[in-house]
């Protein structure tokens, strides 16, 4: 799992990397995206336990047993929430973007002047 977490935090880098160096909005919302990945794989990297069951107590897991051997559920769910924000969030910015070239007919930052300080 080690090697997850590090190519999660490889991601992570990456997209942080392609939303501040790019100045084209459609990059930017792809850095986005890949920084969104990232952070699901961390999550789950850290929620995960080798030779782990799931956490159901039956025939197959006790009780005494499921502290040692069960998977921790709360970063699966908190993961599958953040993907369907994250897919919210990046329709969103899809569409803002879409909205933008309408009106300039251009993608890049550079264009948008009245955006600016």
């Amino acid at each position: 799992m080690l090697l997850i977490t590090i190519f999660g935090f490889a991601l992570i880098f990456i997209g942080i990397w392609g939303m501040l160096t790019q100045k084209n909005i459609i990059k930017m919302i792809i850095g986005f995206s890949i920084v969104d990945t990232g952070i699901h794989l961390v999550i789950l990297s850290i929620g995960f336990r080798k030779e782990g069951t799931a956490p159901i107590i039956d025939a197959t897991l006790s009780k005494a047993e499921a502290v040692s051997r069960a998977i921790d559920p709360i970063p699966s769910a908190l993961v599958l929430t953040a993907i369907v924000i994250g897919l919210a969030v990046t329709a969103l910015m899809l569409v803002y973007a879409f909205k933008m070239y309408e009106k300039k007919g251009s993608l890049q930052i550079k264009d948008f002047k009245e955006l600016k300080w």
